[in-house]
């Protein structure tokens, strides 16, 4: 078994403390748990890559000019057909 490293919170604040509390409490998990998933999220959260929201736009424009079009007719037949 390897043994894995430990961390110690000090002077956790008591209002923080409650909500991490009532938290772990609402996702059924412990409060070490609750912590380290939380953790682990701010952790990826910085690591993801920020999207600049104009060139995501333009992706997402380039897309959908690709698509092929659907007259507004065939919409109602595709999606009682299950294809939509």
């Amino acid at each position: 078994m390897v043994a894995m490293p430990t961390l110690t919170l000090k002077n956790i604040p008591d209002g923080l403390h409650a909500r991490l509390k009532a938290s772990a409490a609402r996702n059924r998990r412990s409060l070490n748990s609750e912590i380290l998933v939380r953790l682990e999220k701010d952790i990826q959260d910085i690591s993801q890559p920020v999207l600049d929201p104009v060139v995501h736009a333009e992706t997402l424009r380039a897309f959908a000019a690709r698509l092929p079009r659907v007259a507004p007719q065939h919409v109602t037949r595709y999606k009682r057909q299950g294809r939509a």
